[in-house]
Parts: C-alpha cells; structure tokens; sequence
C-alpha cells in the first residue's frame, strides 16, 4: 500500500539530574563535592533511506520517544547520555509542523540525516558549583526537559519524468510497457488512486525513473478529486509530459486545464521541461492520424509526440525525447 501523508508525534529525551554527593575515604573524612552531572537526552533524529518508498509504518506507529538520561552518579561520574531515536523515511520526505504547516526540513538526498528534536540538557553535579568561599555546595541541577513536536510527513516522488494527464489517458498502461513498473490497468477513469515509479532502462545501461500521476481533472489545484495528493508527486519531477488522449473532441482544451491546474497549484510547475503527446494511437487509422499529426498546440513550444503504449508506436521516438531533454537539463544545471 502506497501512503504518502502522515501525522505524528515525538520528544526528545529528558535530561538527567546532577548529584549531590561529597567524597567519602577512609582518611579524608571530609572530602569536597563529588556530585557528577546528567547524562543528556537522546534526540529525534529523521534519516532519509532510499530503501522505503511509502509512508505506510507511520500508519501504525503515531508516536516516538527518546530515552531520558540517567542521573549523575557519586565519585564525579557523570550519567549515561539518553539513546537518540531515529526515525527512517523515504527520500523525498517533507516534515511540516502540524499547526503552521511551515516546512521544517526537507529530506531528499539519502542518507541525509537532521535532529528535529534535541535531547534535554543534562544538570550539573555538586561538584560543578564548589567555589573558593563554598568548598561543600549541597545544590545540583535538576536535568532539562525534552522536546514535544507533533509534525506532518508528506512524501513527494523523486522521478525524471512524470506522466500528467485526465484520468484513464493511458498513463499506467505507458509506465508498464517502458518499465518494470506494474499498475492496475483497467478501461474506466481513475484506474490509478496511487502514484506508481518505475525505472526505465535506456540504451547502453543507461537509466531514468519515470513517475506515473494518478488523473488530473479540472479543480485538482483546488483538492477536488484527491488533486492535492496527486500534484505534488510533480513537484520534484525534472519534465513533465502532458498525455492527451487522441480520441478527445478538444486537444487545446484538454492541454489548457492540465497546463491551468498545474500553474494554479504551484506557478514553479510550468516553469520545468514540458513535453506534450497524444496517446492512443493504435486507435486511429490512415487519414485522420495523419491530420492529428499537424495539429500544434498554443502557448505549447513543442510539437507533439504521437505514440501507442499497446502497439509499441512511436515509443522509441518517445524514450530519445526524454534522454535528449534530461541531457539538456544536466547541461544546463553545470
């Protein structure tokens, strides 16, 4: 099961107290403070893994604790410091805070590690607070508390190319044919309620993933058929190719509220690499495929790439137009 939003809740360990303790030998019957400090709380530590692809642990475990430290000990020793608790996501993880809904970190590197809650300090011992004028100090620190957060995970796909189209465009039906990717693929709208990625292995053991998007329909940027979920899987998406159903009345129309939602919900989307097909092809014959073949669209810099996941038309031309344009990104980005 795919599970890319969660909400929970963590703190950091306590800190643990200093002592109050004085030395205690057979001939130094008086000896000075030797109360030792706390041990520090363990922190809350997110790691990104590139081995976990969904947020689905988190359905199950809502809440995390780290370990407190131990109190400070006689003879000037210290308490153990608290265990840090670290909690593994998928690369690509956003953490906001639960009420502001302001980004705290982004984890899309793996490996990338954060400390999103520090363990409480520990207290200082006796023997910390001896001056010349008080050599027996009967004080210590009590240790700091840990930190309480509760936080939203949202996870965002990490893919080269992410497929965008209306529901039941044929968008699984191409990410299953290009890839190892293996989607529910049936002949009715909204086939596809999760994102599917799949890597697609080009040429001379060349490689690129390719993210298949669930349908936008129009109102997605507003949350209307589960579009929030949907749109920010292309957020991190390097091009964006528009599947338009060759079959449809109004091409420019259909090109209009895809390019629309994408804009209204973040004006960052239409400022990547967009591509633009008609899919389907194996569906027109002679004639009329030859006229859709001239048709260009507006405000779009592209011609089209007209091609049949079912038949295998047209996907070699396809896969060369993603390798070219991510050839081109990488240039640019030197």
């Amino acid at each position: 099961m795919f599970i890319d939003y969660a909400v929970i809740e963590f703190q950091s360990g306590r800190g643990g107290d200093g002592a109050v303790a004085f030395r205690r030998e057979k001939f130094v019957p008086k000896g000075g403070p030797s109360g030792g400090n706390g041990g520090k709380g363990g922190n809350i530590i997110f790691e990104a893994n590139q081995n976990l692809n969904t947020l689905l642990d988190f359905k199950y475990k809502r809440k995390y604790k780290a370990e407190n430290g131990r109190n400070g000990g006689t003879s000037l020793k210290d308490g153990k410091n608290g265990k840090d608790v670290i909690i593994k996501v998928p690369v690509g993880t956003v953490i906001k805070d639960f009420d502001t809904k302001k980004i705290l970190y982004d984890l899309n590197k793996p490996a990338q590690k954060t400390i999103i809650a520090e363990g409480g300090k520990g207290g200082k011992g006796n023997s910390k607070f001896a001056t010349p004028t008080n050599q027996t100090p009967r004080n210590a620190e009590s240790g700091k508390p840990g930190e309480s957060k509760k936080v939203i995970l949202e996870l965002k796909l990490i893919a080269d190319v992410g497929l965008v189209g209306f529901p039941n465009a044929g968008k699984s039906t191409l990410i299953s044919k290009i890839s190892s990717a293996s989607p529910k693929i049936a002949d009715y709208p909204f086939t596809t309620l999760e994102p599917n990625l799949g890597i697609v292995k080009y040429k001379d053991f060349k490689s690129f993933t390719v993210a298949d998007i669930p349908g936008i329909i129009e109102g997605a940027h507003k949350g209307k058929g589960l579009g929030h979920q949907f749109l920010r899987h292309i957020e991190r998406t390097r091009i964006i190719l528009f599947m338009i159903d060759i079959t449809s009345e109004n091409y420019q129309g259909d090109y209009n509220v895809l390019y629309n939602e994408l804009k209204e919900y973040s004006s960052k989307l239409v400022k990547k690499e967009i591509l633009i097909s008609f899919s389907k092809a194996d569906l027109l014959y002679g004639k009329k495929l030859t006229e859709v073949s001239k048709f260009r669209f507006q405000n779009c810099k592209t011609n089209p790439h007209i091609f049949s996941a079912v038949s295998g038309f047209g996907i070699n031309e396809l896969l060369d137009s993603f390798w070219k344009t991510l050839e081109k990104i990488n240039e640019e980005t030197l």
